[in-house]
């Protein structure tokens, strides 16, 4: 029978692997993953309500038809309402056995799609958080949307802070993979020990501690996409089992003989120079050029000043539960003076956390410079925006030049020192920025 069955399964495109027993299914279906199990109702040992049951047990979605002979319908009934997805009387004619699996399949697209659709619905009402006030975003934002529902592999550049993540989960949210998982793996954080086995799986036995088999990150992300962040920490000696997992597109659990085929797109990210890498020995280059196909950088905050206050705003809004009894949050003329006038180091990461603390030290729901941290509220930009504290000079003339000397450094400090740039951001000429520059001393 079970001969039988493995031809008829072979010969209609199956995969189809026969044991002899319940128990040595349940060690079968341990090491390996299979996506249906056909099984007899009386068996020798365990039979195969015991069998369902324990199937069910250790994974639910995995999908069991049961066979029983003439004159069995109690024990097939039974095993219906156990969760058998259908059953086979024999004796049967491969017909019978290619139709049951047929529409078990059939099920199992019509369940997926479902998830699909459910996800697309989801996200047409959901904002992806990415803020596109700056030119050089919104053609970021333009690449994304025209790279997102291809499966090419990208790598995601920039320094720390920048939103790399947020870029990999806009590429993810747009695609036709959005409705499956999206799995964020950090390589520097992870034992190089581990990464191995964490990435790609191992089975019971492979080392001293896997006492059983671990389903690995590269797997969990099957149909979706997979997100490897600080590709450059990635150990050399790990390396060309990432390129070959990229080639071939399937996985290898440590310990294991076989390899399983997965549908993943991948998408890296690093803050290091990975060319300088290539050239240090610390990166391969042939998986250098494999992750690099598509290659995406995020601008530092300081390059996209447009963005800062509305890229506030957004983090405001979405901390409004933190204090719950105000009414409304806002920002101030002489907080966004502040916001505006720093350089974020840190970039979006500090501007996120420089909010959160405003925002539980706002007193009335109004975010002020005060409530700002001491390295922004003490900029030369914000103290001007404040106002004048008692005892100030309140000569308008001196007043005035101080001020301009104040904004034309902050425009010079946001543009890196482009002099042009910071002529359109104070919205006068060339020419004018070059006089006050030379009458108020500034270098």
């Amino acid at each position: 029978m079970r001969h039988l069955l493995s031809v008829i399964l072979d010969d209609h495109g199956y995969e189809a692997r026969s044991v002899a027993s319940a128990e040595g299914a349940l060690v079968e279906l341990a090491a390996h993953e299979y996506d249906l199990v056909l099984t007899d109702v009386r068996m020798p040992g365990m039979g195969g309500l015991a069998l369902l049951r324990q199937v069910q047990e250790r994974d639910p979605s995995l999908m069991v038809i049961v066979m029983s002979a003439y004159g069995s319908h109690d024990a097939a009934i039974e095993a219906m309402k156990a969760g058998a997805y259908d059953y086979l009387q024999k004796p049967f004619r491969a017909d019978e056995v290619v139709l049951v699996l047929r529409k078990a399949e059939e099920r199992e697209r019509l369940a997926r799609e479902n998830v699909r659709l459910r996800g697309e619905l989801a996200r047409a009402y959901r904002p992806e958080g990415m803020v596109a006030a700056s030119e050089a975003m919104r053609e970021l934002d333009r690449q994304v949307r025209r790279v997102a529902p291809q499966k090419t592999t990208v790598l995601v550049t920039g320094e720390s802070g920048t939103g790399k993540e947020l870029v990999a989960r806009a590429l993810h949210e747009r695609s036709p993979r959005a409705s499956f998982p999206f799995v964020a793996v950090n390589c520097g954080a992870i034992p190089e020990s581990l990464i191995e086995s964490e990435l790609f799986g191992h089975v019971r036995g492979a080392f001293t501690d896997a006492v059983r088999n671990k389903k690995g990150l590269a797997a969990e992300a099957d149909g979706g996409t997979l997100f490897l962040d600080e590709i450059g920490e990635l150990p050399l000696a790990l390396q060309p089992k990432l390129l070959r997992f990229l080639q071939e597109e399937e996985v290898r659990p440590v310990g294991d003989v076989r390899s399983r085929k997965v549908d993943v797109r991948v998408v890296a990210a690093t803050a290091r120079d990975l060319k300088a890498a290539v050239t240090d020995g610390r990166v391969r280059e042939d998986l250098y050029w494999r992750l690099a196909v598509v290659p995406l950088r995020v601008p530092p905050l300081r390059e996209r000043p447009e963005d800062v206050v509305p890229l506030a705003e957004h983090f405001l809004a979405s901390r409004a539960a933190l204090r719950p009894e105000l009414p409304g949050l806002s920002l101030s003329d002489d907080a966004r003076a502040a916001l505006g006038a720093y350089r974020w180091p840190g970039n979006v990461r500090e501007l996120e956390h420089a909010v959160e603390r405003a925002v539980v030290m706002s007193e009335d729901g109004t975010v002020r410079a005060s409530d700002l941290p001491d390295e922004l509220r003490d900029r030369p930009a914000a103290r001007a925006a404040a106002g004048p504290s008692p005892g100030t000079d309140l000569s308008i003339k001196r007043a005035s030049r101080e001020l301009e000397a104040t904004l034309i450094r902050a425009a010079l400090e946001r543009t890196g020192g482009n002099r042009t740039k910071a002529a359109e951001l104070l919205e006068i000429s060339y020419g004018a920025l070059l006089y006050k520059i030379r009458d108020y001393g500034i270098a």
